[in-house]
C-alpha cells in the first residue's frame, strides 16, 4: 500500500513539474524561434551566425563542468530559480534594447545559465521518478516540452512578422515569470545535497569517460542537439534567404514538433518495456537517410516536409537517451556525472553549428545535408554496440 501511495505521489509531482516547466519552455521556444534570424539581422551572414553561436556553446560546455560542485552542495531549486530570474531579466533587456555588443554579452550569460537550468531540471525529474518509470516519465516531460515548442514558434513567427522581434522577447519573459510563479505555487522542492563534494573536475571528467557505456550514451545524446542545430540555426536562415517570411519559420518549427508530441511518450514506454537499442538505431538511421534525401531537393516545401518526417527519428532518441543514461549510472553518481553528460547538449550543437558554418563558406546550402547524413549514419552504427537495458525488470 505504501509503495502504491509513493508511486502515485511521484506521478502527481511529475505532472506538476511538467506543467510548471511547460510555461518556461514556451518562453524558451519563443526565444529560440527568432534567435538565429535575429542574429542574422546584425550580420547578414549565416557562417558568422554559426561561429558566434559556437562561442556561446563553448561557454555553455565550460559552465556545465564548473557548476558540478555548486549543484552537489546547494539545494537544487534555489539554483533553478536563479536561472529563471536570469532568463526573465535577459529577455526583458532584449525587448528594450537592440545592440550587437549587448547581444554578445547576454548570449554568453544565457548560455551559462542554460547549463545550470538543464542540469538541475534533469536531476529534479529523476529524483521524482521510480526506477521502473524513468523512461515513461521522461516521455511525459518531453511531450510537454515539445508541446511548448509547437505553441512557441507559431506565436513567435506571427509576432515577429507583425510587430518585430522585441515583442517576442517581452512575451518570452512573461512566460518565464509564469513558470517561476507556477513552481512556487506547487511548492516543488529538491533539497537533496550530496554528502561528498567533488572539486577535482579533471578527475570527474576522466572518470565519466572511462566507461564505454557512458561515452556511447554521451555521443547519442549529442546527436539530438546536433540535429536541432540544423533545424533552429540554419534552416530558418535558409527560409529567410529564399524570400519567405518569419511566419513560415515559426510554422516550420512548430510543425516539426508534431511527431515528437505524438510519439515521444509511446516510444518512452516502449523503451522501458522492450529495450532501447532498436529505437536508438532506427532513430539515427531515419535521420541519416532523410538528410541524404534532402540533398537532392531544392524546393523549400519538399525540404520542410522531409524534415517533418525526420521528427519520428528524433522522437525515438530524445527522451529515451536521457532515461538510458540514468539507468546505467548509480543514484550517488547523478549530481557528479549529470553535468558532464549534459555537455553533450552543447557538444552536439557545437558540431552541428561549427562545421556547417565552414561548409557554407565554400559550398551551397544543400551540402550541409550530406555532412549531417554521414555523421548520423556513423552514430546509428555505434548504437548497435550499446548495452541493452530493460527497466520493467527493476525493483
Amino acid at each position: 500500500m505504501n509503495h502504491i501511495k509513493k508511486r502515485r505521489f511521484k506521478l502527481e509531482m511529475i505532472k506538476k513539474i511538467g506543467l510548471s516547466y511547460l510555461f518556461l519552455c514556451i518562453g524558451l521556444a519563443l526565444f529560440t524561434t527568432i534567435w538565429s534570424i535575429y542574429l542574422d539581422s546584425f550580420f547578414n551572414n549565416a557562417s558568422t551566425v554559426g561561429f558566434l553561436t559556437t562561442i556561446f556553446l563553448i561557454a555553455g560546455v565550460i559552465s556545465f563542468l564548473f557548476f558540478i560542485p555548486l549543484i552537489e552542495k546547494t539545494k537544487k531549486m534555489k539554483l533553478f530559480y536563479l536561472s529563471l530570474i536570469i532568463f526573465i531579466i535577459s529577455f526583458s533587456i532584449f525587448s528594450i534594447f537592440s545592440n550587437i555588443y549587448l547581444v554578445v554579452v547576454l548570449g554568453m550569460i544565457l548560455a551559462i545559465f542554460t547549463s545550470l537550468r538543464v542540469t538541475i531540471f534533469g536531476i529534479l525529474v529523476r529524483d521524482n521518478s521510480q526506477s521502473k518509470q524513468v523512461a515513461e516519465n521522461e516521455g511525459i516531460i518531453y511531450t510537454l516540452l515539445n508541446l511548448a515548442y509547437f505553441i512557441g514558434p507559431l506565436v513567435a513567427g506571427y509576432l515577429a512578422q507583425k510587430f518585430g522581434f522585441q515583442l517576442v522577447f517581452f512575451i518570452a519573459a512573461l512566460f518565464c515569470v509564469g513558470s517561476l510563479i507556477s513552481f512556487k505555487i506547487f511548492k516543488i522542492k529538491d533539497n537533496r545535497i550530496s554528502k561528498k563534494i567533488d572539486y577535482n573536475l579533471f578527475k570527474i571528467i576522466l572518470e565519466f569517460f572511462s566507461k564505454k557505456d557512458r561515452v556511447k550514451t554521451y555521443i547519442l545524446s549529442a546527436t539530438v542537439t546536433f540535429w536541432f542545430a540544423l533545424l533552429y540555426i540554419y534552416v530558418p536562415i535558409h527560409i529567410i534567404r529564399r524570400g519567405y517570411s518569419p511566419f513560415l519559420v515559426g510554422l516550420f518549427l512548430a510543425t516539426i514538433i508534431i511527431p515528437l508530441i505524438l510519439f515521444e511518450y509511446p516510444f518512452g514506454k516502449l523503451a522501458g518495456r522492450k529495450g532501447f537499442k532498436k529505437l536508438f538505431f532506427l532513430g539515427c538511421f531515419i535521420l541519416s537517410m532523410i538528410s541524404l534525401i534532402c540533398f537532392f531537393f531544392s524546393n523549400i516545401y519538399v525540404l520542410l516536409f522531409l524534415l517533418l518526417i525526420a521528427g519520428i527519428g528524433i522522437a525515438m532518441i530524445e527522451s529515451t537517451s536521457e532515461a538510458y543514461f540514468f539507468d546505467i549510472i548509480k543514484k550517488e553518481q547523478r549530481d557528479k556525472f549529470y553535468g558532464i553528460y549534459n555537455t553533450a547538449i552543447d557538444a552536439g550543437y557545437f558540431v552541428g553549428t561549427f562545421f556547417p558554418a565552414i561548409i557554407l563558406l565554400f559550398l551551397p546550402f544543400n551540402f550541409v545535408f550530406i555532412f549531417f547524413s554521414v555523421v548520423l549514419f556513423l552514430v546509428s552504427l555505434l548504437t548497435l554496440t550499446m548495452k541493452e537495458v530493460l527497466e520493467f525488470r527493476r525493483n
